[in-house]
């Protein structure tokens, strides 16, 4: 049983990324898709697609690399974790590598990024950095 499963999605994502994967293959989440959602928006991978397997429903996931075969993803990092969860208001969420990358919070009004959060003027849990 697994204790943190965004941070496993993070860690196979990590993996898939260091052994040039195309796709990969993840147990599926509402969180996890609403994450992976943002991810797709912001340019972070090509795309992913829900699949209704029985018993465990799974995502797939298209990662993105760029001419050189190079990740676009360079960095992701799990901020609140089960053993410390991370609060913030939002005149204190962090700005990713001066505003290069994204923070990923769950908040009143769903999942979204450290921008939205700034513009809504609302706060919530971090969940992770990507960049």
């Amino acid at each position: 049983m697994l204790t943190d499963p965004i941070a496993d999605m993070l860690a196979r994502i990590r993996n898939a990324l260091i052994a040039r994967k195309k796709t990969l293959i993840l147990p599926a989440s509402k969180m996890k898709l609403e994450i992976l959602k943002i991810m797709k928006d912001e340019g972070y991978i090509e795309d992913y697609k829900f699949l209704d397997e029985k018993p465990q429903p799974k995502i797939e996931v298209q990662l993105k690399y760029d001419e050189f075969k190079r990740p676009i993803i360079s960095g992701l990092k799990r901020i609140s974790k089960p053993g410390k969860r991370v609060y913030l208001s939002y005149q204190k969420l962090p700005r990713v590598m001066d505003g290069l990358g994204v923070a990923i919070l769950s908040t009143s009004q769903g999942i979204i990024t450290d921008y939205e959060a700034r513009k809504r003027k609302i706060g919530g849990e971090v969940l992770l950095e990507i960049w």
